[in-house]
């Protein structure tokens, strides 16, 4: 048997280690939120909002925006289904960071009327974000505005911002978290987009600093989302996003890699910076949003699932012709694969769909990748057609 002494020490060196793996385990999920960013609501929204409910807790609705030049506009929202929808709401206004100035009194109106109107149509508010990408130089003006702005509040709303790592520096920031109930630190594609959309160390690191400045709640936005860059006649690129961009060019394509974030979600569990309320996804997808996570990927980071592709070919068959689908079972959104082939027998008739080019040799159907894309979790495409007395579901490949 070991001496007292060394176990008494044994066991104060194992305490920690116990209580840790404890406390990683009972670690509570943190609060998940999503952004919905369209500014034209489709029916699409209706399928997307009932799909998400179960998982995330609010939703930050884009509400109102002011831009140089093109100055105010609304976000043509479907009331009803937000009222249907029942959960709590928060409406974001967006200030563009290129206004030459904050007009604090046209700002305060314009607020107080969306309020009026959504409090019209039955819209029962949480709370109001406004979103403004300001230079470091300018917090004190927008601190400025935000006390104004929440003096003229309801008191039952509370008042969050959008902020930026760039904050971090400056020694304006304290009284500028002072004027809030709780910031949104956003962490992805804060700097130039041609180095990633989202760098998971740095996100960490910038949340464990925020999380020193101020005792108010925050929150991190994270990306659920990819864009597309474009070549500019100078300077640097454009980036194309959920709306396309009437150019002409090589589009470059970046996405969120839902791994990546999946592993900082667990990190941020396990170990939660003082004061993180929660993650605020960006953004609700809706069918047929190619740069956006499909909603069964984007659940499962959520929860912190397992995550996993799972290609594979199907086949329907009627009276010889054999339609030819890809499919993912999986919960993971995968690039489409470069190559499927198929063993066939006695083909009168052939071709590919979906980007997809078909050639018949030697008793195989390759079906060739001409454009690159992604297939969503829990779905599948066509991909191909072929008349033939025989395919061997059995000897079909899929070729990453």
């Amino acid at each position: 048997m070991l001496p007292r002494v060394l176990l008494r020490l044994f066991a104060l060196l194992l305490c920690p280690v116990l209580l840790s793996a404890c406390r990683h385990e009972d670690a509570p999920p943190l609060d998940q939120q999503l952004y919905i960013w369209q500014r034209q609501w489709t029916p699409a929204h209706a399928e997307a909002l009932a799909g998400s409910r179960a998982d995330f807790s609010t939703a930050r609705v884009l509400a109102l925006q002011a831009f140089p030049q093109a100055g105010w506009s609304r976000a043509r929202i479907d009331a009803g289904l937000l009222k249907q929808d029942a959960r709590p709401l928060i409406a974001v206004i967006r200030l563009d960071g290129q206004l030459p100035s904050l007009d604090q009194d046209e700002i305060i109106r314009q607020v107080q009327q969306l309020l009026t109107d959504w409090q019209e149509q039955g819209l029962a508010l949480t709370g109001i974000e406004i979103d403004h990408d300001a230079g470091s130089a300018r917090l004190a003006a927008y601190a400025k505005l935000l006390e104004r702005l929440r003096a003229v509040l309801p008191s039952h709303l509370a008042l969050s911002i959008t902020a930026l790592p760039a904050w971090l520096d400056s020694r304006e920031l304290p009284g500028l978290l002072a004027k809030v109930d709780s910031s949104v630190l956003q962490v992805h594609a804060v700097s130039d987009p041609r180095q990633g959309l989202f760098d998971p160390r740095q996100a960490e690191q910038w949340a464990r600093r925020w999380a020193r400045i101020s005792d108010k709640p925050f929150y991190l936005a994270l990306p659920a989302y990819g864009v597309a860059l474009l070549p500019a006649a100078e300077g640097a690129p454009l980036v194309e996003s959920e709306a396309p961009l009437r150019r002409r060019g090589q589009r470059q394509e970046l996405m969120a890699d839902p791994e990546q974030l999946s592993q900082l979600a667990r990190t941020l569990r396990n170990d939660p910076p003082p004061h993180l309320a929660g993650l605020i996804w960006f953004r609700l997808p809706l069918k047929g949003d190619v740069r956006a996570w499909s909603l069964e990927t984007l659940r499962a980071v959520a929860r912190g699932d397992a995550l996993a592709g799972q290609l594979g070919i199907r086949l329907e068959e009627q009276d010889g012709l054999f339609d030819i689908r890809l499919s993912n079972a999986g919960n993971l959104d995968q690039p489409l694969p470069e190559q499927l082939t198929l063993a066939v027998a006695q083909c009168d008739g052939f071709d590919g769909l979906g980007g997809y080019a078909a050639q018949l040799r030697d008793g195989q159907l390759r079906l060739t990748r001409q454009q690159s894309g992604r297939l969503a979790a829990g779905t599948s495409r066509a991909v191909g057609w072929a008349r033939c007395t025989k395919i061997d579901q059995g000897a079909a490949h899929v070729r990453p």
